[in-house]
């Protein structure tokens, strides 16, 4: 298939969608609106949302919902590092706790500040306060939102 892309995808999961919509809101630092949908950084364009929920506000409101609800599917397991103490299986948080860390921090970076509303362009990521490579948990308290650069900057000190 050279040359050839995909322009007209069907059945996106729900978490995908998901996590186009999560994406833009890092990417602004506040509720993305609809037209955004047709821009850079988002992958998925209105329709499939349109498709699922009957409109963007529809589509914004089920985000909020399953974001907000309890944190569910982690499956725990007995770490030789820990001392038999049970520990997260994921290294990487879920969707869900992505959200409702970025929404504690106020989608800025804990450590210089910066945030989308001040900075165009500026990345965030979810890391570890203590590193998981040092037996850090991947659970709420032991999170943090930092930029790309503080966060590349940082490693696992």
């Amino acid at each position: 298939m050279v040359g050839l892309s995909v322009s007209n995808e069907i059945n996106i999961t729900e978490e995908r969608l998901f996590e186009n919509i999560l994406r833009l809101w890092q990417h602004y630092g506040r509720q993305p609106r609809r037209r955004e949908l047709a821009e850079e950084p988002s992958v998925i364009s209105q329709s499939p949302y349109n498709r699922r929920y009957g409109s963007w506000t529809n589509a914004l409101k089920a985000f909020i919902e399953y974001a907000n609800s309890s944190e569910i599917g982690y499956q725990k397991r007995k770490s030789a590092n820990t001392k038999n103490k049970l520990r997260v299986e994921r290294r990487d948080p879920s969707l869900r706790l992505r959200w409702k860390v970025l929404k504690r921090d106020r989608f800025t970076c804990c450590k210089c500040g910066a945030s989308p509303v001040l900075k165009v362009g500026v990345e965030f990521h979810v890391d570890h306060i203590m590193p998981y490579s040092k037996g850090g948990e991947t659970v709420f308290e032991n999170l943090q939102t930092l930029c790309s650069t503080c966060d590349i900057g940082k490693s696992d000190l």
